[in-house]
């Protein structure tokens, strides 16, 4: 009765790490292996479990199945282009063991040869007959990679499908992690409104490669200490009246070599201020600080992580970090999220600007 009592236990106990999933999944494999082979129930007989044990582990796991041969499913995990998420997919498949008959991949891969690719979606295709760019560069803004998308057969009336099929299209072309972290703004146009002459689209990785290559090589080993810079009190009263306090780096923001640090990381701590006109009390302002504190020590300035400052206003501090990469902030701040839930409601944020625009509202 105690060994019933303990599979049974055993068998329903959530999956909390990649070695417990991987366990989970080399049990069931061949079930696995069976259901995309014969199509027709991968459903029920595959993608359900998966989905369910994946997220168990955390959210924000999806992913793709197929066969290149007979013998070997392809299983590709993605983060669905959302950037915050990509170092736990990586990791996931990190920690895979070999299985015969399973290759798994980490993010959507990248299309080598795109001439006999195309896709079609809502009456419309897309392939690399119709598909152009070219670099709509600023000159206030040389390090950002500004990219105009030139579909042929765009019009007021597809617009809305051909700006969603050109975005899948580039993310299968490009690959889910060339695609989401090299280019910093996509517009997608009709060949009418285009004022430069079209580049075929199958140029654009090699486009690609070149910039982050000669980016990478000016802002090798850049780095700031921000042991003697100046941080400043910002303050203002929202049109509610409440009153809203910044302490920001101000030395920081003037800096030349902001585009060394493209990553901005943000996160939100949500508190109840009701009865302090949107401000923290004072242990939760202890509280505020500690969390601060302690994500100062994982992200470090040496280490390419640049404290911008914080935002309190409205029961909501906001903390802002500029970073080199975007892998361990993600982590960093993951780690706070889970260490805090069912006690503050924190959520964050990791996107490119290179230029810190987001940090304007802060200067004179």
């Amino acid at each position: 009765m105690n060994f019933l009592k303990n599979l049974f236990n055993k068998k329903d106990k959530p999956i909390k790490t990649y070695h417990e999933f991987w366990e989970w999944f080399v049990a069931n494999e061949r079930k696995f292996f069976a259901a995309v082979q014969k199509r027709d129930a991968i459903e029920a007989e595959f993608f359900n479990a998966l989905s369910a044990k994946l997220g168990e582990l955390r959210s924000g796991y999806f992913y793709l199945a197929g066969m290149p041969s007979e013998d070997l499913v392809d299983l590709t995990f993605t983060a669905d282009g959302n950037i915050k998420n990509m170092v736990f997919v990586e990791e996931l498949v990190n920690a895979a063991p070999r299985i015969e008959g399973w290759e798994f991949t980490a993010l959507k891969p990248p299309i080598d040869d795109i001439g006999g690719m195309y896709i079609s979606m809502g009456g419309e295709k897309f392939s690399s007959e119709n598909i152009f760019f070219y670099a709509d560069d600023d000159a206030d803004c040389p390090d950002e990679i500004n990219i105009k998308v030139v579909h042929a057969d765009m019009d007021e009336n597809n617009k809305d499908t051909i700006i969603n099929g050109t975005y899948i299209f580039l993310d299968n072309f490009l690959g889910e992690l060339r695609f989401a972290t090299t280019v910093d703004n996509l517009t997608v146009i009709g060949k009418v409104d285009a004022e430069q002459e079209l580049v075929p689209i199958e140029k654009l990785k090699t486009f690609l490669i070149w910039r982050e290559k000669e980016f990478i090589e000016k802002y090798e080993g850049v780095r700031h200490d921000t042991e003697q810079d100046t941080y400043s009190a910002l303050e203002a009263t929202l049109e509610n009246g409440n009153p809203l306090v910044a302490i920001i780096n101000t030395d920081l923001l003037r800096w030349d070599a902001r585009a060394s640090h493209p990553w901005v990381a943000a996160m939100e701590i949500k508190y109840n201020g009701q009865n302090n006109n949107g401000m923290p009390d004072n242990p939760t302002y202890q509280l505020l600080n500690q969390i601060e504190e302690g994500i100062m020590a994982e992200l470090k300035d040496i280490d390419g992580y640049l404290n911008i400052g914080r935002q309190t206003a409205d029961n909501s501090r906001e903390v802002y970090f500029a970073c080199k990469d975007f892998r361990k902030p993600s982590k960093v701040l993951d780690a706070v999220v889970q260490q805090y839930a069912g006690k503050l409601a924190i959520s964050f944020d990791i996107y490119k600007d290179k230029y810190w625009q987001t940090f304007n509202r802060f200067m004179p």
